[in-house]
């Protein structure tokens, strides 16, 4: 059973993000659209993450990702397939002391979106950042041994704030547009 393991914000991350997101460039440089910082690891205004550098890749053909997985094995990743999330390619890295996520969608999807307003929200409503902080230094605290319960037990904090920040989201781009 994998544990909860919270810790502070860390200015870190963003180098750390920058540094695989060159090395990730180089092999996705062909399809690569752009390479995203996502998760609480870029999000300064949760205050703690799971020290996971969570890196969105957006394609602009999916399907070519497949070919792509020996030279990401060579990376110390792990091809995950859709992983439960279809249109998806998944890879984690550091096996059970996960480092690094990259989450693969191809220009266009849904989950692109998803992602990204909900870090700029997150950004922009600090009051709703302390919220969700407070909700996972709770249950990192209550659930430090039993990680699923841990997600569990937040899914209805992030259902919420998933829905607000896809209606911010969708107003923003409106204003952008």
């Amino acid at each position: 059973m994998r544990k909860t393991n919270i810790v502070p914000w860390s200015k870190e991350w963003a180098s750390i993000f920058e540094k695989e997101a060159m090395i990730l460039n180089k092999i996705f440089q062909d399809t690569a659209i752009h390479i995203h910082h996502i998760g609480s690891t870029s999000i300064k205004t949760i205050g703690y993450a799971k020290p996971i550098i969570d890196i969105l890749i957006v394609v602009d053909d999916i399907s070519s990702i497949d070919r792509l997985n020996s030279s990401m094995l060579e990376l110390g990743y792990e091809v995950k397939g859709e992983n439960g999330i279809s249109g998806r390619r998944f890879f984690q890295k550091g096996g059970d002391q996960r480092t690094h996520h990259v989450h693969v969608f191809q220009q266009g999807d849904k989950q692109i979106n998803f992602h990204l307003d909900f870090k700029r929200y997150l950004l922009q409503h600090p009051e709703q950042a302390a919220r969700y902080r407070q909700k996972k230094l709770e249950l990192a605290t209550k659930y430090p041994d039993d990680h699923h319960r841990y997600q569990e037990g937040k899914q209805e904090l992030v259902s919420e704030l998933a829905r607000l920040a896809k209606q911010w989201g969708e107003k923003t781009r409106i204003l952008r547009d």
